[in-house]
């Protein structure tokens, strides 16, 4: 089925309530997407169903108006604490729209509540809510509803209020299982009634989340939209209407002048780490005068969710790590700044993804700002600080890359990527040791000598200081201890564990199909020898065609598809 328009809401099998024919009319979606005309009549006709469709298809609709279709026609009327849909989705920020969505088509149905639980408030504060004014829809993260289910002790019983449910809905369910969540969501669906209607939607299909679907659904219809244009054997992830594109020269500094030349648009900017969120918006808000930067991260708590909401009030405005684009029929476009080494993802997205990627042609007026960046650092030693903690995180996170074949610490350059940071010196790391960088100037100003801007934490600084020197002078000389291995190099208890499982899963003939990872590991080698001139595209294509595609998770993590600064 393409992703186009596919009539009007009136054209359904099964007529809608004339409540939500208005509200549709009052926010214009005069007609449906295809996930909403296959999704709507199913859900309705108490159907389990498995949406696959691209971000950006209308899957919201597609949930939201069945639910309130399904509780209007119940028998009994919803009592105040008594829950007769719950919608879990991956972040706050989705659940914050959805909710949004829901409001608009509720507000005209006073006899159904709804509570948004998320984190980033005090969970008592939510506890308090529900019992004082309930609730007939929930939407959630799956770590804070986890967390409601065993509120008892503060006097709400939300195993209780959930026996009256009728529709569950996962949103995003690829990302729910991508993120870590399916412990909390097996917890949750441990909590709900067998006898209920469930919807799963995503944007892609995985082994992982094909359990989730045997696990949660009964007897599924399964839906899959498809981008127009796209051949029924293709499996584009992405909306047909987004076009992507990468540069591979000189990072920062075109990243700068692209944003300088676009101010009137609204702009996402993603970053692979949180550190580098921090540093890197607080050298664009000096660096590109007259906009609104807003930085909004994970470690952020309470603040993401002002933040969110300022960035959507905006008309214009830069924002990293949250968002999407091209939604719903619009126009969309994504650009990846890569190393001059990385340049084969491109090739590996084509044709292992199917999200093929233009060469952006060359930004003009592109000027050198990293020595503004590093003035910035030697005028207040907060930015210095937040410089020295991105690069280190960032090296951290490319050494954690699930494309490592291609994103390879050994390949880095660490002496161009910290003047790209525009960092003073470089920072004391396990990666770094023993290693000696020619290329790199550090700068001839003593660096404990930088100060902070804050008085207050500066003074804190010198105490602390003062502290250490005249410890250092009293205290005994330390044993000496056995040096740290790389950051990088460590495994943790939890891969150990991921690891070993494994290995027990293919012991006991698990349907793991092992394949998958030899025929990604042969596709990169053919790309490399391409890139070389090993081998040429005549044969790259006789020997790409000769073995069979990947199978396997097509999504990677944030550095897969954002900006990596």
């Amino acid at each position: 089925m393409d992703n186009t328009t596919e009539g009007k809401w009136d054209s359904l099998p099964l007529k809608l309530n004339h409540h939500i024919l208005q509200t549709l009319d009052e926010l214009k979606f005069t007609h449906m997407t295809p996930v909403q005309s296959a999704c709507i009549p199913l859900f309705m006709s108490n159907k389990d169903v498995a949406a696959e469709a691209v971000t950006g298809s209308g899957k919201t609709l597609a949930f939201v108006i069945p639910i309130i279709e399904i509780l209007l026609k119940r028998e009994e009327k919803l009592k105040k604490m008594q829950v007769g849909a719950l919608v879990i989705t991956p972040t706050r920020e989705l659940a914050l729209q959805i909710s949004e969505v829901m409001d608009h088509f509720i507000h005209k149905f006073p006899q159904f509540s709804q509570i948004l639980l998320i984190g980033g408030s005090n969970p008592i504060e939510d506890v308090e809510k529900f019992k004082e004014q309930g609730a007939n829809i929930v939407i959630a993260t799956p770590g804070r509803l986890e967390d409601m289910f065993r509120r008892k002790a503060d006097g709400l019983d939300l195993a209780s209020s959930v026996k009256s449910l009728d529709v569950l809905v996962l949103d995003e369910a690829d990302r729910l299982l991508d993120m870590g969540f399916e412990a909390s969501l097996n917890t949750i669906l441990g909590y709900l009634p067998k006898q209920r209607r469930t919807g799963l939607f995503s944007a892609t299909q995985t082994q992982e989340l094909e359990k989730l679907v045997r696990a949660g659904l009964r007897n599924p219809v399964r839906i899959t939209v498809k981008e127009k244009g796209v051949a029924a054997s293709s499996t584009q992830k992405t909306p047909s209407r987004l076009s992507n594109y990468y540069t591979v020269k000189d990072k920062f500094n075109n990243l700068v002048a692209f944003l300088r030349q676009h101010k009137h648009e609204k702009h996402l900017v993603f970053f692979s780490t949180c550190a580098c969120v921090e540093y890197y918006g607080r050298a664009l808000e000096t660096l590109v005068k007259n906009v609104t930067i807003h930085c909004i991260h994970g470690k952020m708590k309470n603040k993401r969710n002002k933040i969110f909401a300022d960035f959507r009030a905006l008309k214009s405005a830069f924002v990293h790590r949250c968002g999407r684009t091209a939604r719903i029929g619009n126009q969309g476009n994504a650009l990846v700044f890569l190393l001059p080494m990385e340049e084969s993802y491109v090739n590996f997205l084509s044709i292992n993804q199917k999200c093929p990627l233009q060469k952006m042609s060359p930004v003009s007026d592109v000027v050198d700002v990293l020595p503004k960046v590093k003035a910035m650092a030697l005028a207040d030693r907060a930015a210095f600080d937040r410089g020295m903690r991105a690069f280190v995180s960032f090296v951290q996170a490319y050494a954690k890359h699930e494309c490592s074949l291609i994103f390879r610490l050994k390949d880095l350059d660490f002496a161009a990527l910290a003047r790209g940071f525009a960092l003073l010196r470089m920072p004391k790391m396990p990666e770094l040791r023993g290693k000696t960088f020619p290329d790199f100037t550090e700068t001839t100003v003593d660096t404990d000598t930088i100060r902070y801007k804050d008085k207050n934490r500066e003074k804190q600084r010198q105490k602390m200081l003062a502290e250490q020197k005249a410890k250092a002078t009293t205290d005994p000389p330390r044993k000496k201890f056995i040096k740290n291995k790389a950051w990088s190099k460590q495994k943790s208890k939890k891969e150990r564990k991921k690891k070993n499982a494994a290995k027990r899963k293919r012991a006991e003939g698990s349907d793991v199909d092992e394949e998958d990872m030899t025929e990604l590991l042969n596709d990169t080698r053919l790309l490399k020898k391409l890139k070389k001139g090993q081998i040429t595209e005549e044969d790259f294509e006789k020997q790409i065609t000769a073995v069979p595609k990947t199978k396997g998770k097509t999504e990677g993590s944030s550095q897969d598809c954002g900006m990596q600064l």
